[in-house]
């Protein structure tokens, strides 16, 4: 609870969800322990965070780790449910998973629909651009005239990009890679994503270049979600949460995939 006591701007919209005691509209916990099984929804193209290694054909990534040590935890086993983020929300609510394991930025949108644990990583935006474009060296090389910037459908630098690019075009791309094939190909200057598939971009090509903000832009707090309306699931996972900071298994996830600047120890 402290760490929120230094985030003012978080906190007011996770009281829409996060530290509010439900009524318990399901039991969770109880189907987890009748069926011996958790469902975790997670996204298989999230680099170092919830990843399908197309060389091995293995998941990899912090919340990889982070579910096992979850259902370890539980003593059930694991399931994946694969999703995305322009349908997690949905999955989520209807059940086809228990939570949500992928990374999943908190939002006043998303907290509407889904109640979020305590954050355990947080990241800024960055742009991905190409070596060879010389008109996007700083960010404010973004926003101008003729520029077009490429943003995923369902993730938060959706909403942002498209309320605050002023005199650039901005596309969202639906299909996986559209995005990054946009600006290979010089149809977008660049697109825009967060530190762990940024790091995915310098390590997999060799036309990728990566473009920070000068100052914060927007720090985004990553967190597990859940259904909302069972208080009981909801404490569950936070306990959980404050463990994995307390006893090192977060930052021994985080640390293979390069991800310990991300990582909230509070």
């Amino acid at each position: 609870m402290g760490h929120y006591a230094k985030h003012a701007v978080l906190l007011s919209f996770l009281s829409l969800s996060v530290f509010t005691s439900l009524p318990t509209a399901a039991d969770t916990l109880k189907n987890i322990e009748s069926t011996a099984e958790l469902r975790v929804c997670m996204w298989p193209d999230y680099f170092g965070i919830s990843y399908r290694n197309p060389k091995t054909g293995r998941f990899q990534g912090v919340d990889i780790e982070l579910s096992k040590a979850l259902a370890d935890d539980l003593g059930v086993k694991l399931t994946y449910v694969h999703t995305d983020f322009s349908r997690v929300i949905e999955d989520v609510e209807s059940g086809k998973c228990q939570i949500a394991m992928m990374g999943v930025g908190i939002t006043p949108a998303r907290a509407e629909r889904l109640s979020f644990s305590e954050p355990y990583l947080k990241s800024d935006v960055y742009a991905v651009t190409t070596k060879a474009n010389r008109s996007v060296q700083k960010w404010s090389d973004l926003d101008q005239p003729g520029h077009v910037i490429a943003v995923q459908k369902g993730t938060f630098m959706e909403p942002l990009m498209l309320s605050t690019v002023k005199q650039a075009r901005v596309i969202v791309t639906h299909k996986p890679s559209e995005r990054e094939r946009e600006v290979e190909s010089g149809r977008a200057d660049a697109f825009i994503t967060d530190y762990p598939y940024s790091q995915r971009m310098l390590m997999n090509t060799d036309w990728a270049r990566v473009v920070a903000p000068e100052q914060p832009i927007q720090i985004t707090y990553y967190a597990y979600a859940v259904p909302k309306g069972d208080s009981a699931w909801l404490e569950r996972v936070n306990a959980f949460v404050r463990q994995i900071k307390r006893d090192g298994r977060l930052e021994k996830a985080a640390k293979p995939h390069n991800l310990l600047p991300m990582v909230i120890k509070d």
